[in-house]
């Protein structure tokens, strides 16, 4: 018999850091991001954000690599985006993400954290927090490569 509890925190932005996520529909949202992680035979823990960005707290199977889950999540919630016409044009995820490993020690401080994500960023941009998080993990990275630009000629 195995046995796994694998944690992770992942956050990722809408393209350009856009502000299309809308409150009236974030939560349907999170019930999408729900069900396909079911799929990959883990659980959404918690999930929050704003109109730019979303956090999720996920317990992964280890049959399924990191990235392949998240980028499930990521094409399938595009999929759902664009299919239910939740905004006008087209909608993507930025291309990247940052993920977590969470000790089961914290995991409670981190449900808390992503709950407060609309009174948290009252005072700190996504951009700060990002930053915040690449640092606090000591993630090394190029500023010019970590925010995708929208280039308007």
């Amino acid at each position: 018999m195995s046995f796994h509890g694998i944690l992770v925190h992942v956050i990722f932005s809408t393209q350009y850091r856009k502000r299309l996520l809308a409150d009236t529909w974030r939560d349907e949202l999170f019930a999408i991001i729900g069900d396909q992680v079911k799929e990959h035979k883990g659980a959404l823990l918690q999930a929050g954000g704003i109109e730019d960005h979303i956090h999720l707290f996920l317990k992964t199977h280890p049959s399924f690599a990191i990235a392949d889950t998240i980028r499930l999540l990521k094409a399938n919630s595009s999929h759902w985006i664009n299919e239910t016409n939740r905004i006008t044009g087209k909608f993507h995820w930025q291309k990247g993400y940052a993920a977590f490993s969470v000790s089961q020690s914290v995991a409670e401080s981190v449900r808390n954290y992503i709950r407060n994500q609309v009174e948290h960023h009252k005072t700190k941009s996504f951009q700060e927090e990002y930053l915040d998080f690449l640092d606090r993990h000591n993630i090394v990275y190029d500023l010019a490569y970590v925010f995708e630009e929208d280039i308007v000629s």
